[in-house]
């Protein structure tokens, strides 16, 4: 619990403070029950180093002395012995780690407690083989693959060069990562599991086994995930963080269509896009957005073509809690950062409790103290408030996931529109089926706009889906020339055709 379980010590149990094996066979079983396919997190690219694994590569045990990536290092003139190469930790200072016993360094792209493994030696890829056929055995429907554009390094261990964005040379940034980060291997690993899923799928019952990645990557790198140049397939999707990485609360109309364009253009054909809006390691998209845009950009999600990937509570419109004291600090990378500069660095404010009720810890939990405080919003903003109420975020999400359903939105094409700087419009269109238009305003002011043009035809409008706050009611008929929106309010509008 280094790094909150992405430092695993056992790929086939289950950490005991979250529950036991049969625990989990009750959750899939119920899942199963409910028609809720599971996926799992799958961290592949480093264990803890409380693994067996590492403690006997660690103690070079037959057939463990190459699991783990070791170097001797450098021996100075002056006889001291330094790492091989530059390459810095995503957590701050050198990704290589002295082990006394072994007398070598080990590669530790993470915290020290996450070493790499080596993914060079057969018999790692066919240790997390059969990792992932234990938990499909278990009847999961697949998995998301943590950290992958890491899981291969240069072989020749070379330098890498200054990115010229920082003046520290113990921060990440300091180096451009052309040896650490998406090396042409990883595509071949991706395309190994992809198969393996793809052939557990043909020889069992049960839906379709998945895969989808996690990467920070140009758009280019990110789209041979999907397939390489010979058409070998690889993850059913990489996950597309533009909203996250891209845009903001000062984002232009133009900038959001840009984005959600360049992903579908360079997207291989045959492939479906997806759209992540919010995840554990970035602010959620109240506190990212504002929150008055908490409907609006759940609308957006939801009704672009392709998959919708939603972090919890933000159908709620939950908010990060920037006040977590100095003591109650549990992220690793802000622990490390020190007292004065925790606060820029921590992912606590985002991972506080989920707010279910207005009960104590907000219903989370019935211990005296939660792992991180519960935002005191929680009283307020809750999941069985937002149940009991007439309007809320949680209902407008419902209503969302209801109209996915259509087949417009399933197959309709998409075209969009920059009706103005602050506000931008898409219909989904699908023959003998009502066009959808999802029309948003970004910007903090109201917006009265004409979209006539953008529909091309005669029509008669009607309010599918609107925000908490909004003016408009599900069923007002509105006229396409005079469209009034209110401050980063977004709208979902059925186009009846005239008969």
């Amino acid at each position: 619990m280094v790094d909150f379980g992405y430092d695993i010590s056992n790929y086939t149990n289950i950490q005991p403070e979250y529950g036991t094996l049969e625990d989990f066979d009750a959750l899939i079983a119920k899942a199963n029950e409910l028609g809720v396919k599971v996926i799992l997190d799958f961290v592949p690219n480093h264990s803890s180093n409380k693994h067996p694994w590492f403690i006997k590569s660690v103690a070079r045990e037959p057939g463990y002395e190459d699991f783990y990536v070791w170097e001797d290092g450098i021996l100075l003139e002056n006889g001291t012995r330094v790492p091989p190469n530059n390459w810095l930790s995503v957590f701050s200072g050198s990704a290589w780690m002295w082990n006394d016993e072994r007398q070598q360094y080990y590669l530790r792209q993470f915290t020290y407690g996450q070493p790499d493994l080596n993914y060079r030696n057969p018999a790692v890829i066919k240790a997390m083989d059969d990792v992932m056929l234990f938990w499909l055995n278990k009847g999961i429907a697949g998995f998301r693959i943590d950290a992958i554009i890491y899981i291969y390094e240069d072989a020749q261990l070379r330098d890498e060069p200054p990115s010229g964005t920082t003046d520290d040379p113990n921060n990440e940034a300091y180096l451009s990562h052309i040896y650490t980060r998406n090396q042409p291997e990883d595509y071949g690993l991706l395309q190994h599991w992809r198969q393996l899923l793809d052939n557990y799928t043909a020889n069992h019952d049960g839906p379709l086994r998945i895969m989808m990645t996690e990467g920070y990557a140009s758009v280019s790198q990110l789209m041979e995930y999907y397939e390489d140049s010979n058409g070998v397939q690889g993850p059913q999707f990489p996950f597309n963080f533009d909203f996250i990485t891209e845009l903001n609360a000062n984002s232009t109309a133009a900038d959001f269509v840009f984005y959600i364009s360049r992903w579908l253009i360079y997207m291989p054909h045959g492939h479906v896009a997806n759209w992540v809006m919010g995840n554990h390691d970035n602010p959620r998209v109240a506190s990212r957005f504002g929150e008055k845009s908490v409907d609006a950009m759940n609308m957006l999600l939801m009704t672009l073509p392709g998959i919708g990937i939603t972090y919890n509570g933000e159908e709620l419109g939950m908010t990060d809690y920037r006040d977590i004291s100095w003591s109650d600090t549990v992220d690793q990378p802000a622990c490390e950062a020190g007292i004065d500069n925790y606060k820029t660095i921590s992912r606590d404010p985002e991972r506080t409790p989920m707010q279910w009720s207005s009960d104590v810890n907000a219903g989370f939990s019935s211990a005296d103290r939660t792992w991180l405080p519960v935002n005191p919003n929680y009283k307020e903003l809750n999941l069985r408030n937002q149940q009991q109420a007439r309007r809320s975020h949680y209902k407008i999400y419902q209503s969302l996931l209801k109209l996915r359903q259509l087949p417009v939105l399933k197959n309709g094409s998409f075209v969009p529109e920059v009706v103005n700087r602050r506000v931008f419009a898409f219909k989904r269109e699908l023959k003998n089926e009502h066009t959808l238009l999802t029309i948003v305003n970004v910007s903090n002011r109201t917006e009265l706009v004409d979209i006539a043009d953008f529909i091309e035809q005669p029509n008669r409008l009607s309010v599918l889906v609107a925000g908490v706050d909004s003016q408009h009611r599900v069923g007002d008929r509105l006229k396409a020339e005079t469209i009034e929106l209110a401050p980063n309010e977004g709208l979902v509008i059925q186009l009846n055709k005239r008969k």
